[in-house]
């Protein structure tokens, strides 16, 4: 008993030397990852305010300072591993266990494609931060690229898109020539006088503030025709980073309603066709009772 006692004190002992030995060992590990970090916002923040002013491109500036403070915070890590006298085991681990590396080979597959998509779309720039921009039925404005993902703003809400699906689909960037088309479509009945419609949608269109002229003309054609009225299509351009797109395209779509309507041109609307059935068609007295009002109330179910 006493032996078993004397087994355990010695046990304890030791486990309290190692603690003691490794305790400085962490804290100066702590100490030197957090001096790291502070390295690595710093850094960031000189990276970004230089590049900024010297490339004019606020999207690819903010990725490269991203990889630079990316690139001290690992060697933080490595200098934490080096003094805590880990790094001889991770290779070790690393080196014998095939296994393990492929695991974690795998499970860091879609960061690491991130991450290069990120590289690609930096120095590629299909896009700028403030552009409009569609790809995997996502439409809205880029608000950041980072390492992983880029922020689009769409709709009110943050959707963070992976970098790797921005590489690998089609991607359609609306205002990257600074301008940005925009279609309506109005019916007009038949019997109208369509080349008069045209004229006056076309002045129309051309008095509306922030519909682009000269070098971007607008359009207007008959492009086909439904089961109540012809449909002409007006095709016109706004400016990207101008007022906003939705604001015109409705303002447009009010004075051409209002201009055809004091021209005299009336809206198209469905007509419903209700017919009254004769009394000698049905036997006996198997004739449903059918009305006007019935027959309405059919028509609309």
């Amino acid at each position: 008993m006493e032996e078993f006692i004397n087994d355990i004190g010695t046990h304890i002992t030791r486990y309290y030397d190692a603690i003691v030995r490794v305790t400085p060992k962490l804290g100066l590990a702590i100490v030197a990852f957090l001096i790291a970090l502070f390295i690595a916002s710093k850094a960031k923040a000189i990276a970004t305010k230089s590049l900024q002013s010297r490339m004019h491109d606020p999207l690819l500036a903010n990725f490269i300072a991203r990889l630079i403070k990316a690139f001290f915070v690992i060697v933080g890590l490595l200098l934490v591993l080096r003094i805590v006298g880990l790094t001889g085991i991770a290779a070790t681990l690393l080196a014998g266990a095939g296994i393990s590396a492929f695991v974690i080979g795998f499970a860091l597959k879609d960061i690491g494609e991130n991450f290069l998509a990120g590289i690609l779309l930096a120095f590629k720039r299909p896009f700028h931060i403030g552009d409009t921009i569609e790809s995997n039925g996502v439409k809205g404005k880029v608000v950041a690229l980072n390492l992983r993902d880029t922020q689009v703003l769409s709709d009110g809400k943050n959707i963070f898109m992976p970098n790797a699906l921005l590489i690998k689909n089609p991607l359609t960037n609306f205002t990257k020539e600074k301008i940005l088309p925009q279609e309506l479509v109005i019916g007009v009945e038949y019997g109208a006088d369509y080349e008069k419609a045209i004229a006056i949608i076309s002045e129309t269109v051309s008095g509306i503030d922030g519909v682009l002229s000269g070098e971007h003309p607008h359009s207007v054609l008959v492009t086909g025709f439904s089961t109540n009225s012809v449909q002409i299509t007006v095709q016109y351009w706004v400016d990207a980073h101008g007022p906003g797109s939705g604001r015109i395209k409705s303002e447009a779509i009010i004075r051409i309603m209002n201009a055809l309507r004091d021209a005299g041109f009336n809206i198209p609307t469905n007509v419903v066709e209700i017919k009254k059935y004769e009394p000698d068609v049905y036997r006996n007295d198997e004739r449903p009772e059918i009305d006007g009002r019935r027959a309405l109330e059919g028509s609309r179910n």
